[in-house]
C-alpha cells in the first residue's frame, strides 16, 4: 500500500522517520506547509518535516493548499484512490477539506486520549490542566475536528515535573510505534463517546502571561512546564516589557509578597494566589536565558 505523510512539527517529523524505517510504510510524498518567515530577520524558514524529508531523500510538496486539484492530482498519482494508498496525517496545520479528504483512508496521529484534548494543543493544555495521564489516539480522519472513530489509543502518565519537551518526547515515540501498529494490524474502528470532549485551543499570547494575582503557583508552574521548551512563559515587568520563565517550581506552603518579585537566600521568587513560585531559569528582555542567581546578580530586582 503507497502511503502519503502529511506534517509539519517537529512532532510530526519524528513520526515520519518512524515510517520511514518501516519496511512497508514508508512514505512515496510528503506534504508540508510553505516556508514561513520567523525571528527577528523574518528569514524564509522550512518546516521540520520539509527539512526531514529532504534529509529522507522523499519527494516533497509545499503546496499553499493542500486542497487544490494540482495537490490532489499529485496525491492520486502516488497513492492511488480509495484503497490503494492510505494518508498519514499528523500535526498538519491545515484543514484538509472535500473531495480530497475521500479520495484515501486517512488516519490521523493525535496526541490524547480521544475525546479528551481534540484541536491544536494537547500536549500543552492536559499539562497546563494538571492531567494525571494522556496519550496517543489514531483516528481516521473525518470532517469534525479530530472528532473520527479511533482504532488505536495508549496512555502514558503524565509526570509531575515533566514539560511539554519531555512528555512529546514519549509520546512521539508511542506515536509511531501506534501508527505502524495500525497500518500492519488494520484494527476495526470504535467511534468516540460524545461524553468528556474537551478542546485545546491554540496557545495564543494570552495563555503564555503568568498572572499571579488570579493563578496559584501550582497553576503557574504547570503553564510555565506546558509551554517549555518550545513556546516559553513569561511575566510581565512593565508595559511591554515581559520576563520571560523557562523553569519555576511551586511552594505550595510558602507565601511571598502577593504578585511581586522578591528575593530570599539567593532564589528568585513569585507571590501567587495561593502559594510562591519560585522561578528557577529566566531570560531578560533583549537577553538569554540564565539561571535565577545568575539574574539577581546582573539584574537585580525590577524596580
Amino acid at each position: 500500500m503507497s502511503v502519503v505523510f502529511l506534517g509539519t512539527s517537529d512532532f510530526a517529523a519524528a513520526i515520519l522517520d518512524r515510517l520511514a524505517v518501516s519496511e512497508r510504510h514508508r512514505p512515496l510524498l510528503v506534504i508540508t506547509r510553505p516556508d514561513r518567515p520567523s525571528g527577528r530577520g523574518r528569514r524564509l524558514n522550512a518546516p521540520p518535516v520539509a527539512l526531514r524529508a529532504a534529509e529522507l531523500g522523499i519527494e516533497l510538496a509545499q503546496p499553499r493548499d493542500v486542497n487544490d486539484e494540482t495537490t490532489r492530482a499529485l496525491v492520486a498519482g502516488v497513492a492511488g484512490g480509495a484503497g490503494e494508498g492510505v494518508a498519514i496525517v499528523c500535526a498538519f496545520g491545515a484543514l484538509i477539506k472535500e473531495p480530497l479528504l475521500s479520495e484515501l483512508e486517512m488516519l490521523n496521529v493525535h496526541p490524547s486520549l480521544l475525546p479528551r484534548w481534540r484541536g491544536a494543543a494537547p500536549v500543552e493544555r492536559a499539562i497546563m490542566a494538571g492531567d494525571e495521564r494522556t496519550g496517543v489516539s489514531i483516528m481516521r480522519l473525518t470532517a469534525g475536528l479530530d472528532s473520527g472513530p479511533v482504532c488505536l489509543a495508549e496512555s502514558v502518565p503524565v509526570d509531575p515535573r515533566d514539560t511539554y519537551g519531555t512528555l512529546a518526547a514519549r509520546l512521539r515515540e508511542l506515536g509511531g510505534e501506534l501508527l505502524v501498529r495500525a497500518l500492519e494490524e488494520e484494527p476495526s474502528f470504535v467511534e468516540q463517546e460524545e461524553d468528556g470532549v474537551t478542546y485545546a485551543e491554540k496557545i495564543l499570547a494570552a495563555d503564555r502571561l503568568l498572572e499571579p494575582a488570579s493563578a496559584s503557583a501550582v497553576e503557574l508552574e504547570r503553564v510555565v512546564r506546558a509551554l517549555s521548551p518550545h513556546i516559553g512563559a513569561r511575566l510581565a515587568l512593565g508595559e511591554n516589557s515581559f520576563l520571560g520563565v523557562h523553569d519555576a517550581l511551586a511552594h505550595e506552603a510558602e507565601e511571598s509578597p502577593p504578585s511581586k518579585l522578591s528575593e530570599r537566600d539567593g532564589r528568585l521568587l513569585l507571590g501567587c494566589r495561593a502559594g510562591t513560585l519560585e522561578l528557577l531559569v529566566v531570560q531578560p528582555p533583549g537577553g538569554r536565558a540564565m539561571d535565577a542567581g545568575a539574574y539577581l546578580r546582573g539584574h537585580g530586582l525590577p524596580g
